[in-house]
């Protein structure tokens, strides 16, 4: 679903995200985990198109992001840390302009737009104005938008800001739904681990720009050497080995150039 070739991102001489290689599969919840600073949502922003590489390649559907930017994002959704919102619209209003920019029928808008409403439990405010929503029922909206047009890849970067355990527990079981049951890929970068740990088949560990380890929790606890640790306890002890590995790395050429 997601083909991403030797992705680079650097602003000046900082280096946010170095010649990263991955492949997420079709119909997966897929985590992406890091440390602050690590690169995530700049690798998530590049995928969704609205950062653009310094070189690589990425690939949605088999469609090329930079060149073939607008076939890659009708087939994605993407949902933000915060929730971008027009506050004069009002929900049906927001709605139906995300389902014009993704050119959907009228009818199949009017008829996607309620079953969102219904799923997010947005109906009764759907004639409300977004500026008298809370934070997590702009994020709920958002969810609904970002699923309107029933994606193909669905980015996601932390989806549980705002939310309500209530909240937490649909969006949970959401990703597994749409995965499962509807073949959706989710990609998801999250801090929250154990909802890493609930919901995703595969995890790629992001640290100082480049991918440290992926693979399911148990592959990854085969890789930290924590047979029964949990998802935090294997990543803490994986990013402090990359910690480890760069400050060596780092002293090693410091030594070279000093000789």
């Amino acid at each position: 679903m997601v083909e991403i070739t030797a992705l680079h991102k650097k602003y000046g001489d900082f280096t946010a995200v170095d010649c990263i290689d991955l492949k997420v599969p079709y119909g997966q919840v897929f985590g992406v985990l890091g440390p602050n600073g690590a690169g995530k949502t700049t690798t998530l922003r590049m995928i969704t198109g609205l950062l653009k590489p310094t070189s690589g390649q990425i690939k949605i559907h088999g469609f090329d992001v930079e060149k073939e930017s607008v076939a890659a994002k009708k087939v994605t959704g993407f949902i933000p840390d915060r929730p971008y919102v027009y506050d004069k619209l009002t929900a049906f209003e927001y709605l139906k302009f995300i389902g014009g920019l993704y050119q959907m029928p009228s009818k199949l808008v009017a008829s996607r737009m309620r079953e969102m409403l219904e799923m997010f439990e947005l109906r009764e405010w759907g004639d409300n104005l977004i500026e008298g929503f809370s934070h997590g029922m702009k994020q709920r909206l958002v969810f609904a938008g970002s699923l309107l047009p029933n994606p193909k890849l669905l980015v996601v970067d932390e989806p549980m800001v705002g939310l309500d355990p209530k909240g937490h527990r649909l969006v949970k079981t959401l990703f597994r739904t749409l995965a499962d049951e509807h073949g959706m890929t989710i990609l998801l970068s999250t801090h929250t681990l154990e909802v890493a740990e609930e919901v995703c088949d595969q995890i790629a560990i992001i640290n100082h720009g480049g991918i440290i380890a992926r693979g399911s929790l148990s592959e990854l606890r085969d890789k930290s050497g924590r047979n029964e640790g949990t998802l935090e306890q294997v990543f803490l002890k994986l990013t402090e080995e990359s910690k480890d590995e760069r400050a060596a790395a780092v002293a090693e050429r410091f030594g070279h150039l000093s000789e």
